[in-house]
């Protein structure tokens, strides 16, 4: 249709922040359970790490992270299927979501120490992907200009 090209162009970038959101989780939840995982294997002075408080602070602080923006994916992808407009909601929730993973990411590389930089440990890839995600559908301060912008229109 002629004049509509920009608002379809948005509507398809709203989804692919959506999906690039829902990634992220996904990207996210792995991190936390290689991370678990690790805690429980991982010995230090005779026990395994995931017994140290400082570790289980850092275990919950993932899971609540992965969490709430996991919940927000679900919110935004419910406002999809009803056919409301979700340009505000895509960008906040790709916005967090994109910025969870990368603190989440940053966690699980503490949880593994050293190790976590080796190839052979699957969290050094999931360290270097994250980064990029943050870039992808516009980057987090574009996130945040559609979201004021969306708050403050008339």
């Amino acid at each position: 249709m002629i004049g509509k090209g920009f608002l379809t162009a948005m509507r398809v970038l709203d989804k692919g922040r959506l999906t690039l959101a829902a990634a992220s989780v996904g990207m996210a939840q792995k991190a936390l359970e290689l991370a678990v995982a690790y805690a429980r294997e991982r010995i230090q002075f005779g026990r395994p790490v995931g017994q140290f408080q400082l570790i289980q602070g850092i275990l919950a602080q993932m899971a609540s992270e992965v969490f709430a923006g996991r919940q927000m994916v679900y919110r935004t992808a419910w406002e999809k299927d009803q056919s409301h407009q979700i340009r505000m909601e895509a960008a906040m929730t790709k916005l967090f979501c994109t910025e969870m993973l990368g603190r989440v990411v940053e966690l699980a590389l503490q949880v593994h120490g050293g190790m976590g930089y080796m190839k052979e440990f699957p969290i050094e890839r999931i360290y270097r992907d994250a980064r990029v995600v943050r870039i992808y559908k516009g980057t987090s301060e574009i996130q945040k200009f559609v979201t004021d912008r969306e708050l403050l229109k008339d």
